[in-house]
């Protein structure tokens, strides 16, 4: 497979910094050990192994665990069709890593909202600062400590100041180690 030959590349040009590509239905991902190098490595992804276009990175809260946020980025070669996942973990203590936008420039929008949803700075970004949110807003909305319910601003004329209720939404489901069918709302008010 030709993926999985590039991730041996990438796993022998960085060693022990780099997990063994682990392959789980036909899509290759990698581990790096050490956020601080994953400028790096995606520079030698671009120019060495045709990885020439950053598909995603995407940010996993891992609440009550160290570390505990996992980033992904995803990453394609056009000229052979070749995608590859790059995971790393940033700790909660530290909530910074290196840019990639000087790797390639459509991490600018991501990484801007990953900062906005989870609070990770990235080292170097010219211009981070909030995409969904106003600025100054105080909380990061996609942490995993954030409440479903939302929390009042005191920013009047700018957004809502007071809690906006969520109960019976389309997309609010209730905590539970049940099923999804359990956890929609619509099942709970079935008038509705």
């Amino acid at each position: 497979m030709l993926t999985l030959d590039l991730a041996n590349q990438l796993k022998a040009k960085f060693g022990d910094f780099i997990s063994e590509p682990v392959e789980f239905r036909g899509e290759i991902t990698v581990k790096l050990a050490d956020a601080e190098q994953i400028a790096e490595v995606c520079g030698f992804a671009k120019a060495k192994l045709g990885f020439n276009y950053l598909v995603d990175i995407s940010s996993l809260d891992n609440y009550g665990e160290d570390p505990r946020w996992t980033l992904v980025y995803e990453l394609r070669n056009f000229a052979n069709g070749a995608e590859l996942r790059i995971k790393t973990d940033v700790s909660e203590e530290k909530s910074e890593l290196p840019t990639v936008l000087g790797v390639w420039a459509t991490a600018n929008w991501h990484e801007r909202e990953i900062y906005d949803m989870m609070g990770i700075r990235f080292r170097g970004h010219p211009d981070l600062r909030r995409i969904l949110m106003w600025e100054g807003y105080p909380y990061f909305p996609l942490r995993k400590d954030f409440p479903l319910a939302g929390k009042p601003t005191n920013v009047p004329e700018v957004a809502f100041t007071e809690v906006s209720p969520m109960e019976g939404g389309p997309f609010v489901t209730i905590p539970s180690s049940g099923d999804a069918i359990g956890r929609e709302p619509r099942v709970r008010n079935p008038e509705e």
